[in-house]
């Protein structure tokens, strides 16, 4: 273990020492006319340039009162006109918002100008002071909607976890466990949530990107307009790939994990809702986006082999203690659960690269302090791994000579109890690392 952590430490160093600072979110290079100015005459449109490519479809712009004016292309591709009225008072104040393509991610802030006055007095502060809505903060999304979609996230990375793993568990190691009781509840328990989460994470998206209320995410016309972009269609690809885990669900539990054809299908769908849950993350960030979208991949998939084959064994296999099944599934699983952390660690070393870039990104963005403590909680993750292999190692000949005593088997029970609650807590944080902005 001392080895691996070296080995570990030594990448991570070297991956962000030599990489590039990744690009982060879609933001405001600069506008025409700018924030504060005091143009001669009343300006007929706004002019926004963006750092990358936009949507006119992504960018919105509306007056403090809440109007929401035209938005039009121009001959570049990071840049939008933005038709104007014309204010009483000769003041503009406005409010602009614009959705990352690739994540869903919301920006915005406000801009805020007013003509020259004429008739106003030399060094009056009506002649050019602008609007008061530019003195007050960016509009951002609302709390509750982040605090929402960082749930929905959380229950969506949870479930995908427990079926996956769940699903491979079953297949690989325990063929019995389909005519569990506690195994089919874990399972139906998973998609039932994963498919509650995906429909829930279309609204709350939809009141994110639009800066709207906790209300708005249940509204029609939320879904409406969020399945209109990038993020919303994966999201609907995603609750597509539900559905028919509906139907490799049922297959399984009719005793078919067997099958040539239903192997086939777990797969497919298997790589369905990793790929579409990877799809709205960070890994897009930075100048290799292949490599970020395929360590994304590989990183949920160690993930969702470990915790689930985790939540399977803590609750499914160990209340049996029957000997002959622990010394037939815990090797096994032992086995599955070093080759998963060995690619999570190496995919996450890549990711790491891709989205935060720097040393200083690390150590003084908000992104690169929820990366270290999940690196910190994944730490202690692995230190009750080690204590339940060693367990494996040294004391599994007894349990089965004992028939699982539960005197024998207390302590794999508590290793295996503390490693899945540590596991929750760093799936929290990777709900918290999706909607943070990445390193820059």
């Amino acid at each position: 273990m001392r080895r691996s952590l070296l080995l570990a430490a030594l990448l991570l160093c070297a991956l962000l020492g030599t990489a590039q600072p990744a690009s982060a979110h879609t933001e405001l290079v600069s506008s025409s006319p700018k924030d504060g100015a005091t143009p001669a005459k009343a300006p007929t449109h706004l002019t926004l340039t963006f750092d990358e490519a936009v949507d006119v479809s992504d960018v919105r712009v509306l007056t403090v009162d809440g109007d929401r004016l035209p938005v039009a292309r121009t001959a570049h591709s990071n840049v939008v006109r933005v038709a104007l009225g014309s204010p009483a008072d000769g003041s503009f104040a406005l409010v602009w918002s614009v959705v990352d393509e690739e994540d869903g991610h919301a920006s915005s802030g406000r801009i805020a100008f007013s003509v020259a006055a004429k008739t106003a007095p030399t060094g009056s502060a009506e002649s050019s002071a602008p609007a008061d809505g530019a003195k007050a903060s960016a509009p951002a999304p609302s709390p509750s909607v982040r605090k929402g979609l960082v749930a929905a996230r959380w229950a969506g990375y949870l479930a995908l976890a427990l079926f996956v793993g769940g699903l491979a568990f079953v297949a690989l190691l325990w063929p019995g466990g389909a005519y569990e009781p506690r195994a089919r509840a874990l399972l139906g328990f998973a998609w039932t949530v994963g498919l509650l989460a995906t429909v829930a994470a279309v609204g709350l998206q939809g009141a994110y990107t639009s800066l709207g209320g906790l209300r708005d995410a249940f509204h029609p016309a939320t879904y409406v307009d969020v399945l209109g972009t990038r993020p919303g269609i994966v999201l609907a690809a995603r609750g597509l790939m539900w559905v028919l885990a509906a139907v490799v669900l049922a297959a399984l539990l009719q005793g078919a994990a067997r099958s040539p054809g239903w192997r086939v299908g777990a797969l497919a769908v298997t790589f369905g809702l990793l790929r579409t849950t990877g799809m709205t993350g960070h890994n897009s960030e930075g100048s290799e986006p292949t490599w970020g979208a395929v360590a994304d991949f590989l990183h949920l998939l160690g993930a969702a082999l470990w915790i689930g084959g985790l939540a399977m064994l803590a609750l499914a296999v160990l209340p049996r203690r029957r000997p002959g099944e622990l010394a037939e599934v815990v090797p096994g699983y032992a086995r599955l659960a070093a080759l998963s952390v060995t690619g999570i660690v190496g995919a996450g070393l890549v990711l790491a690269w891709q989205v935060v870039g720097s040393y200083d990104a690390l150590l003084h963005t908000s992104y690169g302090h929820l990366l270290l403590v999940k690196t910190a909680v994944l730490g202690g993750v692995l230190v009750a791994a080690y204590a339940s292999r060693q367990w494996v190692r040294t004391r599994l000949d007894l349990a089965v000579l004992l028939r699982g005593d539960a005197a024998t088997v207390r302590s794999f029970g508590y290793s295996v109890a503390a490693e899945t609650g540590l596991v929750l807590v760093v799936l929290a944080v990777t709900s918290l690392l999706v909607t943070a902005d990445p390193g820059r």
